[in-house]
């Protein structure tokens, strides 16, 4: 496994790769955890292709991601990233809406939890998913990340818009 940081207007964010596949991305106050001994500091063409597209991203050249990933996770936490990885650009969800999506209507909170384990945000877009009644909630990166990816995509819920 290798890691490189990504530089971006969010702050240097990690990007861990297995060499065949991104496998994380970390916020700056994240802890690398075991990552710190499982991947080493160094570049493979994953890292490489998942960096260009992330700065394409956050330049507003890039709506999609094509950067082979693979996030370890349980039956259900892969469904939810499944579903949120379908989020188009600009658009929002609630945990509500990815609940019913995956025809788990009564596991909202499940929804939540699993989406704040998402090990690929941006690129798995959590940041898209907010309250039933639209309020923004939670997210790994902190609320303020949230609001610049939301305003990045212009997709900010009504009652947000004036935190940009």
């Amino acid at each position: 496994m290798k890691r490189i940081l990504c530089s971006s207007p969010l702050g240097d964010l990690t990007l861990v790769s297995n060499g065949h596949a991104l496998t994380h991305i970390l916020f700056p106050d994240q802890p690398l955890g075991s990552l710190a001994t499982q991947a080493e500091s160094g570049e493979d063409e994953v890292l490489l292709t998942a960096q260009r597209e992330l700065a394409e991203y956050f330049g507003g050249k890039r709506q999609r991601f094509s950067v082979p990933t693979s996030a370890a996770g349980t039956a259900f936490q892969t469904q939810v990233w499944d579903a949120l990885a379908e989020i188009p650009f600009g658009e929002l969800r609630s945990y509500r809406d990815i609940a019913v999506s995956i025809q788990k209507p009564k596991a909202v909170r499940a929804v939540g939890a699993a989406n704040g384990r998402n090990p690929l945000p941006i690129i798995v877009p959590c940041h898209r998913v907010i309250g039933s009644n639209g309020s923004l909630t939670g997210f790994v990166g902190g609320m303020a990340a949230k609001r610049l990816l939301l305003g990045l995509e212009n997709s900010a819920p009504p009652e947000s818009q004036a935190l940009f």
